[in-house]
C-alpha cells in the first residue's frame, strides 16, 4: 500500500503507529483514491470518445430514476458517490469534444486545457482580488495579454475573463453604456436609467440573440433596437447604417458582428467603424467564434478593421477550445471598463500599486480562476497552432460544403467564407429537419437545424481541433444517407 502525508511518502502499513492514521492522514488518502479515481474514469471517457455514439437516446425519466431520489439523511461514501454519479451520467452526456460534435458552434478540449482545469479547480483560487492570489492575478496579465495581441485588438485595452460571449458581450455593453451616458452628462451606475437620456441602440438585422439579452440584462430594452438592414449573407449594409446614424442625435452604441452564426459571414467592420467615429457612436464587436479569424492569417482579411471598435467579446470554449466558463470582453478604454464593472467597499483588500483586481473588468466578484487554462492552451499551441486550428476547421467546413452540394437533393445556402456550413435537403422545410433528427439519433455526428431566409437548413459549424477528415466523412455519409431516408 502507498499511501500520501502531508510529510512524506508512507509505503508500508507497518509505518503507521497502533494501526491507524491520523485524521490528517486519512483525509490525504481519500483524496488521493478519490482523485485517482476520477482521473481513470475520466481517462476511460476520453478513450472511448471515437467509439461511442456523439448523442445517444436516452429519456429524461431513466436520467432522473438513476440520479434521484430523496436525498439521504446518512452521508454516503465519497468513493460511491463518484462511482455513481459517472454511472448515472453516462448515457446522457453528449460527447462535444470527439471531433464529431458539428452544432452551437462549440469547441472541443485541448489536452492542456483539460490538464489545467483539474489543477484550476483543485487550486480553487478566486482572481476577483489581487490579494485572494497573486497567482491567478499574474496569470490573467499575462494571458490578457497574449489575447489582445492574437485576435489584433489594441495592446492597450483592457480584458476580462467572463463565463462566454454572453456575459462578455454585457459587460462590453455595460461600458459603453456608462461612457455614451457620461458624455451626455448622466451617471448611470449612480442614477439607473431613470429620467435619462434615450440611448439609441443600432443592431444588424441578423445579430445574435445574446445582443438583445444583454440589453435586457442592463435595463435598456430588446425593443429599442434598431434594426438595419442586412445582405443575403447575413452582412449588416453600411450604408443604410450610415443613413441611420444621420437621424439619430444623442447617445448612441452600434453592435457589430464578426462571424454569422449561420452563415459566418463578417460584417464590414472597418466601414462600420468609420461611420461610428464620423457620428460619436459607440461600437462593439459580438465575436464570439468569428473574432478568432485574425489569429489566421488565411482568413484575417475577414476582421479588417476590427481594432477600430471600442468593445470586443469572444469565446474560450468555441476555437481556443478550453471547457466551459471560458469568454472575454475587450475594451479600448480601460477606464470606462472600470468603471462601469468595478466594485468597492471598505472591507475589500485592494492593492494600490496596479497589481490587478479581476473583479474590476467581470460581473462577479468570486469566480474560477479562467485565466488559468486559457494560459496553458494559448502556451500549448502558440501563434501557429492557435493559426492551424482556424484554418483546418475551415477547411473541413469547405469540405462539408463541396461534398454535400455535390449531392443529389442537397442545397448549399450560404457562402462558405469560414468554419459554418448551412444545407438544405430538396426543397422541403420537413425532410430538412428529419433529416437532422436522423442524424442526431443516429449517433455518427451531431448537427442541429436552423431557419435561414426562410427555409430550414442544416447548420454544420466545425470548431473542434480534434475532428479529422475521417470525421467529416463519416458525417457526411451519415447526413446523405439521412437525406436519403427522407425521399418520399
Amino acid at each position: 500500500m502507498t499511501l500520501w502525508t502531508n510529510r512524506r511518502l508512507v509505503r508500508d502499513e507497518n509505518e503507521i503507529r497502533d494501526g491507524q492514521l491520523c485524521a490528517e492522514v486519512v483525509t490525504v488518502t481519500e483524496s488521493n483514491i478519490l482523485l485517482r479515481r476520477a482521473q481513470q474514469l475520466a481517462q476511460a471517457y476520453v478513450d472511448g470518445l471515437a467509439r461511442r455514439p456523439v448523442a445517444a437516446p436516452v429519456s429524461r425519466e431513466d436520467l432522473r430514476t438513476a440520479l434521484g431520489g430523496p436525498l439521504g439523511d446518512a452521508p454516503v461514501d465519497s468513493l460511491t458517490v463518484v462511482e455513481e454519479l459517472a454511472q448515472g451520467v453516462d448515457p446522457g452526456l453528449v460527447a462535444t469534444s470527439g471531433g464529431r460534435f458539428f452544432g452551437f458552434v462549440e469547441g472541443g478540449v485541448l489536452p492542456a486545457a483539460l490538464a489545467a482545469d483539474w489543477l484550476t479547480a483543485t487550486w480553487d483560487q478566486n482572481p476577483g482580488l489581487h490579494v485572494l492570489s497573486p497567482a491567478a492575478a499574474a496569470v490573467e496579465e499575462v494571458t490578457a495579454g497574449w489575447l489582445l495581441d492574437l485576435l489584433g485588438l489594441p495592446s492597450s485595452a483592457s480584458l476580462g475573463f467572463t463565463t462566454g460571449a454572453q456575459m462578455a458581450n454585457f459587460a462590453g455593453l455595460a461600458a459603453a453604456r456608462h461612457d455614451v451616458l457620461e458624455k451626455a452628462g448622466w451617471d448611470v451606475e449612480a442614477d439607473g436609467l431613470t429620467g435619462a437620456p434615450p440611448v439609441a441602440i443600432l443592431v444588424g438585422a441578423d445579430c445574435h440573440i445574446t445582443i438583445g439579452r444583454a440589453l435586457r440584462f442592463l435595463g435598456m430594452g430588446e425593443r429599442t433596437m434598431i434594426v438595419v438592414s442586412a445582405d443575403s449573407q447575413g452582412r449588416m449594409d453600411a450604408d443604410a447604417l450610415r443613413r441611420t446614424l444621420v437621424d439619430i442625435h444623442g447617445p448612441s452604441i452600434v453592435c457589430a458582428q464578426a462571424g454569422n452564426v449561420n452563415t459566418g459571414a463578417f460584417d464590414p467592420l472597418r466601414e462600420i467603424a468609420e461611420s461610428c467615429r464620423d457620428h460619436g457612436a459607440w461600437l462593439h464587436v459580438d465575436g464570439a467564434f468569428g473574432l478568432w479569424a485574425a489569429a489566421s492569417p488565411a482568413h484575417r482579411h475577414l476582421v479588417e478593421g476590427v481594432e477600430l471598435a471600442d468593445s470586443w467579446a469572444t469565446d474560450g470554449h468555441k476555437w481556443l477550445n478550453v471547457p466551459y466558463d471560458s469568454g472575454f470582453v475587450a475594451c479600448a478604454r480601460p477606464q470606462t471598463h472600470r468603471i462601469a464593472m468595478a466594485m468597492r467597499a471598505p472591507y475589500l483588500v485592494r492593492e494600490t500599486n496596479g497589481a490587478r483586481d479581476g473583479s474590476d473588468w467581470t460581473p462577479e466578484s468570486s469566480r474560477r480562476a479562467r485565466a488559468f487554462v486559457v494560459w496553458a492552451a494559448l502556451r500549448s499551441l502558440g501563434r501557429e497552432g492557435v493559426a492551424a486550428l482556424v484554418r483546418r476547421c475551415c477547411d473541413h467546413a469547405t469540405r462539408f460544403a463541396e461534398t454535400l452540394s455535390a449531392t443529389e437533393d442537397l442545397e448549399l445556402l450560404n457562402d462558405v467564407v469560414l468554419n459554418q456550413v448551412l444545407v438544405r435537403v430538396g426543397d422541403d422545410d420537413t425532410r430538412t429537419r428529419k433529416t437532422a433528427a436522423i442524424v442526431q439519433s443516429g449517433g455518427e455526428a451531431w448537427l442541429g437545424d436552423t431557419v435561414w431566409r426562410d427555409k430550414a437548413a442544416l447548420r454544420i459549424s466545425v470548431s473542434d481541433h480534434a475532428t479529422t477528415t475521417a470525421d467529416v466523412d463519416r458525417a457526411t455519409t451519415a447526413i446523405i444517407a439521412a437525406a436519403i431516408a427522407t425521399r418520399p
